[in-house]
């Protein structure tokens, strides 16, 4: 008879205890809004399993019926199938409960920005709450770009698990995602999302906590100068973006890129900067407060600083901007 030891199939079965499972394998998103089905949608593009927490159900179903007109577009374009489309929303899962956050490897907070003293205050409680029902080796991020990550973290009982993680939604076909390091992550967990950047196909950048990191502070500098030259009669809108596109090999001049953010997004931005740092460079132009109270804050009102049709496209009339006014 032979000596050799029957073990049972079970015990290398997926549920079996001490089994090493696919790192990044569910992700959390907190908030449904057009970042969060951004991100969700990207992830689940990559085989990664999405649970996304709204607030109500009125929201889930929004969220569902966005996402589902985002990925038709696709389609419409011959970007993907039909079959494709199923898959990838089979993948994502609403809830408003925290609960089902179990197992998540990666929860990123992306609810949409109001005022900096709530959010602060808002971010932190969701952190907390996160943190109630994953594992300790779970990474806790935010998608803001004004949020400090260390000041978040201090509410967590693990702190070196949080970090940044920055998507530029405003431009789908960016390759790269800001990964931002706080003083007390840890460098496994930076680590780990420089993984799932690369999982996803992207190209992460590594940087250090600072408001607004790369690309907001940059950009906002940008069109707020253009703002500048502007209204001080240098030039038309037309012939500043014309500059800009032509010399540098930019894709959209800066009043072009400010409609496509939404101008209410960059009165924000350099709203947050400027509560930073304290430098005039980040005082919201005048010119861009005053569209975004007369709600002109560009293709999504169909108004900014120029006009579009319902199909976002630029119409040839430019916006009537009395600059005199201001």
């Amino acid at each position: 008879m032979s000596d050799t030891k029957i073990e049972p199939i079970e015990l290398y079965g997926l549920s079996q205890k001490g089994h090493i499972k696919n790192q990044f394998a569910k992700i959390g998103i907190i908030g449904a809004g057009g970042v969060g089905r951004e991100i969700s949608l990207l992830v689940s593009q990559s085989s990664i399993e999405v649970v996304i927490i709204e607030i109500s159900e009125e929201r889930i179903i929004h969220a569902y019926s966005e996402m589902e007109l985002m990925l038709n577009k696709q389609i419409d374009h011959w970007g993907m199938t039909s079959s494709e489309k199923k898959l990838i929303l089979s993948r994502i899962k609403c809830s408003s409960n925290y609960s089902n956050l179990t197992g998540c490897d990666l929860v990123i907070e992306c609810i949409k920005s109001k005022s900096n003293d709530q959010m602060l205050d808002l971010r932190k409680s969701i952190f907390m709450r996160i943190e109630e029902y994953v594992d300790n080796d779970c990474i806790i991020a935010t998608n803001s770009t004004a949020a400090i990550i260390t000041e978040l973290s201090s509410v967590l009982k693990h702190n070196e698990r949080a970090l940044g993680i920055h998507f530029l939604t405003t431009n789908p076909n960016a390759r790269i995602v800001e990964v931002v390091r706080g003083l007390h992550t840890s460098s496994e967990i930076y680590d780990n999302a420089v993984k799932f950047v690369k999982m996803i196909n992207k190209t992460p950048v590594l940087v250090e906590e600072s408001s607004g990191l790369i690309s907001v502070r940059i950009v906002s500098t940008m069109i707020n100068e253009a703002c500048d030259v502007f209204m001080e009669g240098v030039s038309s809108l037309e012939s500043i973006d014309l500059t800009m596109k032509n010399y540098f090999g930019l894709i959209l001049g800066p009043f072009e890129l400010a409609d496509k953010i939404g101008l209410d997004k960059i009165q924000s931005w350099m709203d947050e900067l400027y509560d930073e740092f304290g430098y005039m460079k980040y005082k919201t132009s005048p010119l861009i407060k005053r569209l975004v109270r007369a709600n002109h804050l560009g293709r999504k009102t169909l108004r900014g600083f120029y006009q579009y049709d319902e199909n976002g496209k630029r119409l040839s009339k430019q916006a009537e901007l009395h600059i005199i006014d201001i």
